[in-house]
């Protein structure tokens, strides 16, 4: 029986990874030199977040996205810690809206104006103090907005509600110093890895370990859970000294359900999952390459696809949503690499090579938007709902809906109106359940172009009422300019008979 390698057919199997121009990354940079493992950098469609070196107290710069090039040595930073910036996240649902966490033990949340810092911000919108030692790690909960977790040296994590600007949990079951958190797509797992070689599983409402891994032979660093999958990834180093990375069951932390090694060098390995593209991209620190991958459900559950490479060593690495992509460039990831050595952070972008310039739907499916599924109340008393979920279109629009059964409210119009609202025999108030998300995005651009059409009608209605005001205002006059004439004559007329 011959041998032969296994192939799948993939529509990402061709993804290359492109650097920008000079012209468009940000330079002149002081980027922190600090040797704590991690991004440094934040960003999302509006601004872009790089945790800066300083004296005196931590601090870090806030720059709009489209505001590239070279940057002023004095520009505005973000600078009201008193000690070293560790972590910084941008909430998932307000694009002004940033965490940071310090060695001086505090959490604070500070709101950047619009259009940028102006001058230098050291008031924040809320300090949350209760770690006993150096914060290094925070995370905002995937579908609440006002709830959010931190990680210090302590070994204690905190689940802090913003509305009341208090902890409202502390998880206590960790041995040694907290590598990383992450939580699953609705936030009802959380998945750390500790100093102890351990991988575990809590529940973080009430801070229960549900299952613990002893990885002798993967020590862990880095986890990160693949979506709703059920499955997580962790990066590590193998017993004989080489990085590598595991897959998991999350149902079943026995043993690892697949483990591959990558090389043998020593910088740490950072894991970044799309959810979307089912794809992996791991990023090693100080290397100047980045692999990606695509997972699977079945053997080989990790396929190898290509490698960006670069000269420029990374010591951390920023992350687009995927609303702030550049779709019609079939952009389906951009990363924001941090190049300390020359004070540089360049956009790598990821593509998809496609010959037709019009919109890919195959690889924009449903992705998280910036509306919050619950509120911190409803998830504290045990409710769970899924992520709100946008379709992203190459005109920067959104149409809002959950990943659970569509609910579709009908809208209430007379008989008139639902004719009106007919455009090529679809009625766009009817309750129908698109089956496929091209449908869907068909009827949104359907709404939108009714909608554009009925703008257009309405101006034209209010330049006819305007002429028409003009042209009544004119006849009046003019029926004035009459009477005066009239009144002239009879006048003109009576004085000359009485004479």
């Amino acid at each position: 029986m011959s041998w032969r390698p296994t192939y799948r057919s993939s529509k990402f199997r061709n993804v290359y990874g492109k650097a920008d121009n000079r012209e468009e990354c940000f330079d002149g940079i002081p980027i922190t030199r600090s040797v704590h493992d991690s991004q440094f950098c934040a960003v999302n469609p509006k601004f872009l977040a790089i945790v800066t070196e300083s004296a005196g107290g931590g601090s870090f710069l806030v720059i709009p996205v489209s505001k590239s090039g070279r940057i002023d040595p004095h520009y505005p930073k973000v600078c009201g810690h008193q000690g070293n910036v560790l972590d910084i996240k941008w909430n998932p649902f307000m694009d002004h809206v940033i965490a940071s966490c310090s060695e001086d033990c505090s959490v604070r949340i500070w709101e950047i104006p619009e259009g940028g810092l102006r001058r230098n911000m050291t008031a924040s919108a809320l300090e949350l103090h209760g770690h006993t030692r150096r914060v290094g790690l925070i995370e905002w909960h995937p579908t609440c907005s006002g709830l959010l977790f931190s990680a210090g040296y302590d070994n204690k994590i905190f689940l802090w509600n913003l509305e009341i600007g208090g902890p409202v949990k502390r998880i206590d079951c960790h041995s040694e110093v907290i590598l990383c958190i992450s939580l699953n797509a609705d936030g009802t797992l959380l998945a750390t890895t500790c100093k102890d070689n351990r991988l575990r599983l809590i529940e973080p409402r009430s801070g229960k370990v549900l299952q613990e891994a002893d990885c002798k032979n993967h020590r862990v660093n880095r986890v990160v859970f693949l979506g709703n999958t059920r499955r997580l990834i962790t990066t590590g180093v193998s017993q004989w000294n080489t990085r590598q990375v595991a897959l998991w069951d999350q149902d079943d932390l026995t043993r690892p359900i697949t483990e591959e090694e990558i090389d043998g060098l020593s910088g740490l390995l950072f894991p970044f999952y799309d959810a979307d593209t089912h794809m992996l991209y791991l990023a090693g620190k100080g290397d100047g390459n980045i692999r990606y991958y695509e997972i699977h459900k079945e053997k080989p559950y990790l396929q190898y696809l290509m490698e960006f490479r670069s000269p420029s060593p990374q010591k951390g690495l920023g992350v687009m949503p995927k609303r702030g992509l550049d779709v019609g460039a079939c952009e389906v990831f951009r990363f924001y690499k941090l190049v300390t050595l020359r004070g540089l952070v360049e956009p790598v972008s990821m593509i998809v090579p496609r010959r037709s310039e019009t919109y890919q739907e195959d690889i924009y499916p449903m992705t998280p938007g910036t509306e919050p599924a619950v509120s911190p109340d409803e998830w504290l008393s045990g409710i769970n709902r899924g992520e709100v979920c946008v379709v992203v279109s190459s005109a920067s629009s959104f149409a809002y809906f959950t990943r659970h059964p569509f609910i579709f409210v009908r809208a209430a119009a007379s008989k008139r109106e639902r004719r009106a609202m007919v455009v090529h025999g679809i009625d766009l108030l009817e309750n129908i359940q698109p089956k496929r998300d091209s449908e869907l995005l068909k009827l949104f651009f359907r709404q939108q172009d009714e909608l554009k059409r009925l703008r257009e009608e309405l101006n034209h209605r209010d330049t006819r009422i305007t002429q028409l005001e003009l042209e009544l205002k004119n006849l009046k006059n003019d029926c004035n300019s009459r009477r005066l004439q009239l009144i002239s004559i009879s006048d003109f007329i009576t004085v000359k008979g009485y004479n």
